[in-house]
């Protein structure tokens, strides 16, 4: 299978040429060359996670493709065929298995709702958290989208969520509001975290790849 990061928490992976998309957001560049999805998961309905034009770009090149969400997802999304789906639940599309854990998102402040959020494993290599530092409980992660910034965490938060989850490879996802400096910051300590448990850490930029 091969990974691609797109802008802020998107992503594509590809298997055996059909595509899974996960969280393609306000911060990603439009997608307009989906060919081949079969799968969307959205982890929570935060517009930088999803935008109605970016799932409707997907379902007109792909009018068959399956969307996977929370239930605040499927009534966010309402006119989109969001299939609901709850943490401890597995769905097998295409080439893909997927397995949904948590539940719902991080503490942002008091005055602010939680809302739905689900991690995602994928082919129980892959693991996606979203907007929370939910650990897939008994699972060897082989690759790790670490989340390196945002309204809800602090470095500490996810440096000790990324010794937790003790990938094999883990990357940043979720860094669209930092700048240059705040990037760079977060990789020295989310790289420390990793190498904790004897893994790698790669900064992945928009359109960099990895094979799992």
């Amino acid at each position: 299978m091969r990974l691609t990061k797109l802008e802020h928490a998107a992503l594509v992976i590809e298997h055996s040429g059909d595509k899974l998309y996960l969280d393609p957001g306000k911060f990603t560049t439009p997608i307009t060359e989906s060919a081949g999805a079969v799968a969307v998961v959205i982890t929570h309905e935060h517009d930088d996670h999803w935008t109605p034009d970016q799932l409707a770009r997907i379902v007109e090149q792909n009018p068959e493709v399956r969307i996977f969400g929370p239930a605040g997802v499927a009534a966010a999304a309402a006119g989109q065929p969001v299939e609901v789906v709850a943490a401890g639940d597995e769905v097998e599309v295409g080439p893909f298995r997927l397995r949904f854990f948590g539940g719902r998102h991080a503490v942002i402040h008091r005055s602010i709702p939680v809302i739905d959020n689900l991690g995602v494993l994928v082919n129980d290599g892959f693991y996606y958290a979203g907007d929370s530092f939910t650990v897939p409980e008994g699972v060897a992660v082989d690759v790790l989208a670490a989340p390196a910034g945002a309204p809800w965490m602090k470095i500490s938060e996810a440096m000790d969520y990324v010794e937790a989850v003790a990938p094999r490879r883990a990357f940043p996802t979720h860094e669209m509001l930092l700048s240059t400096a705040g990037k760079a910051l977060s990789n020295v300590r989310l790289a420390w975290a990793t190498e904790q448990h004897g893994g790698e850490y790669l900064v992945l930029e928009p359109g960099d790849t990895l094979d799992f």
